[in-house]
């Protein structure tokens, strides 16, 4: 490998995992079409994504545990559920037809961006009330963050747990379905039910997405698919990327965080509803 093309490879990551990690995304989602455009096969750009991936979520890991915006006893519960639907979406693969799920897939991310921009109009509470009694409660999920852009500490309580897990378990699932990170979905879950702060879901999520990708790249390590001199540069660039994307996350405000993370979402259901055609028309022409 060149060293012109390593340099290009640090580069695209480094630029990949500051998006992903400001919006607490698998920052593969950016990578795979980047290594891919450079020639770079898609085995060995899935696997080095996913060390790109592990690489993101420990380079922001210490910013964001410092900045107490991680709420680790949330993601602990949460990542329970998140499994089991991977393993159940590993379970039942190619049984669903891709074109079906890759509709689904952009409905989900349609509503989901819906629901994020109507939170915008919901006032958030900020007080604790000690005479509310749920599972948020029992399992001490209440926290609080200093948030740079207000100037002051945010306090927010963890609401509909139950819900909570349903849609990490579907979002598990979705994501094993369909050879995705589950972040996309994680967060508008996070915000949607269990009424998160936007910066809060994010970072959470940085911290979950090290966790899954961690298993599924020892598989790829076990196969030999983990070409060292693709995966150095990615993981290099990842965590320089990574430790970007977290000091934008704790300055940027969440309102406009939440924005570009709708538009993101949107972005990301116009690709899948384009390729789900794509397929469709492909298979009736055949």
């Amino acid at each position: 490998m060149s060293p012109g093309f390593g340099a290009w490879l640090f580069a695209g990551s480094a630029v990949a995992s500051a998006v992903g990690g400001t919006l607490g995304m698998a920052s593969g989602i950016f990578i795979v079409p980047i290594l891919i455009a450079l020639g770079v096969n898609i085995h060995a750009a899935v696997a080095a994504s996913l060390v790109s991936v592990i690489a993101c979520s420990c380079g922001s890991a210490a910013p964001f545990l410092k900045g107490n915006l991680t709420n680790i006893r949330v993601a602990i519960v949460l990542e329970t559920a998140t499994t089991l639907g991977a393993l159940s979406g590993v379970l039942i693969a190619g049984v669903l037809p891709a074109p079906f799920l890759l509709f689904l897939f952009a409905a989900i991310l349609l509503v989901s961006a819906w629901q994020m921009m109507a939170r915008r109009r919901e006032r958030v509470a900020e007080t604790e009330d000690s005479n509310l009694r749920d599972w948020a409660t029992a399992l001490r999920l209440h926290s609080s963050y200093p948030d740079q852009a207000l100037g002051r500490d945010v306090y927010y309580r963890v609401r509909r747990v139950p819900l909570g897990l349903m849609l990490m378990f579907a979002a598990g699932l979705i994501s094993a379905l369909l050879g995705i990170g589950s972040g996309v979905l994680k967060i508008p879950a996070m915000d949607t039910a269990l009424r998160l702060p936007i910066k809060v879901a994010s970072a959470t999520s940085n911290f979950m997405i090290g966790v899954t990708a961690a298993a599924s790249a020892a598989a790829y390590f076990a196969r030999s698919d983990i070409d060292p001199a693709i995966a150095g540069p990615v993981a290099l660039g990842s965590v320089l990327g990574a430790l970007l994307g977290a000091q934008l996350l704790m300055s940027v405000p969440g309102e406009r965080l939440r924005l570009v993370f709708v538009a993101v979402l949107i972005a990301l259901a116009v690709q899948m509803l384009f390729s789900a055609i794509t397929i469709h028309a492909g298979a009736h022409a055949t």
